[in-house]
């Protein structure tokens, strides 16, 4: 009897709060792990790391572990030998999900197969970015500039395969200018190389830049997305510029492949209330990106847009080990 009137007043306590008695064990929140391909510092691991603070409503601990080297693929390899639970998950630029199937000879992964869609994360934009040693202020000035003078028309990038590299392929194809591309170990002596003069040219992330920019210190010729950049409102799209070509840069969340629908629907719903609430809308597009939150359909569709869209890059002739 005694016993009895204890369940009947927790079970009114509850009530009375609004919530359901629900067992100890269904309050605790289970790990996640976002794994990084890229060192911290970066794009990458910014995104990633605001990320991993909204979801911390849903899952503890939420840890981010950077896999750096060959341009994510360290990082692919460590999440297709994660096991298919719902705790670990890679966020990854569009690049390694969208080109290297065109790129590598021996890609060992397939981009699609090998991955279970979560979210697209958010949307960033790529400019032309040419350095003080350029002497060019526009597109058109950099396109006759390099026709003029094969050797002026040096670009960096964070490496060979990464999508920066792949950017100045494609803008050379599409312009018919000779780019000579130059590989460095990581965005920042790119960077460097560019403030220096070492290089002329890079095709680099706008928030990135945009403080060089506005500085004065470079000058971002044009956008490469379909609309202009808020960051940078005074410079105009590839598009405006004359030039046929778009290329937009996303980050995506994706988990091992094999995941079972359940799994795959919590990190959806988690991640969409993450980067649906205002405060983290606010944090992410201070960063220089723009939120978006999407479903696993939504990301499967933008991803088979672009494997369309940079399937150009077969004509390039890039082929790499």
């Amino acid at each position: 009897m005694y016993r009895r009137s204890l369940l009947l007043a927790a079970l009114a306590a509850s009530a009375l709060t609004g919530l359901p008695a629900l067992p100890a064990h269904a309050k605790e929140k289970q790990p996640l792990t976002i794994i990084v391909g890229f060192p911290p510092g970066g794009s990458a691991d910014t995104i990633s790391r605001l990320v991993a603070d909204g979801l911390r409503n849903d899952f503890s601990p939420v840890v981010v572990e950077n896999r750096p080297g060959a341009a994510g693929r360290i990082a692919i390899r460590a999440l297709m030998h994660a096991k298919a639970d719902g705790r670990t998950v890679i966020i990854m630029p569009n690049g390694p999900m969208v080109l290297f199937p065109y790129i590598y000879r021996k890609l060992d992964y397939d981009p699609v197969k090998d991955f279970t869609p979560v979210s697209l994360i958010a949307r960033f934009q790529f400019g032309v970015v040419a350095g003080p040693g350029s002497g060019a202020r526009t597109v058109s000035e950099m396109i006759a500039k390099v026709k003029a003078d094969p050797r002026t028309g040096t670009y960096g990038s964070p490496g060979q395969g990464t999508l920066p590299h792949l950017l100045g392929v494609m803008f050379s194809h599409t312009t018919g200018v000779p780019l000579q591309h130059i590989p460095f170990q990581g965005g920042g002596p790119a960077n460097n190389a560019l403030l220096g003069g070492v290089i002329n040219y890079k095709f680099d992330v706008v928030s990135e830049t945009a403080p060089f920019h506005r500085a004065g210190k470079v000058h971002i010729l044009a956008v490469m997305g379909d609309q202009r950049d808020p960051q940078v409102p005074d410079v105009p799209t590839l598009k405006e510029a004359g030039v046929d070509m778009q290329a937009d840069g996303w980050f995506a969340m994706y988990a091992p492949a094999g995941l079972a629908a359940p799994e795959q629907a919590t990190l959806e719903q988690a991640v969409a209330r993450a980067l649906h609430d205002p405060r983290m809308r606010e944090k992410v597009s201070s960063a220089g990106f723009e939120p978006v939150g999407s479903t696993a359909s939504e990301l499967a569709t933008a991803q088979a847009a672009d494997l369309r869209r940079w399937a150009v890059v077969k004509g390039a002739g890039v082929l790499l080990d």
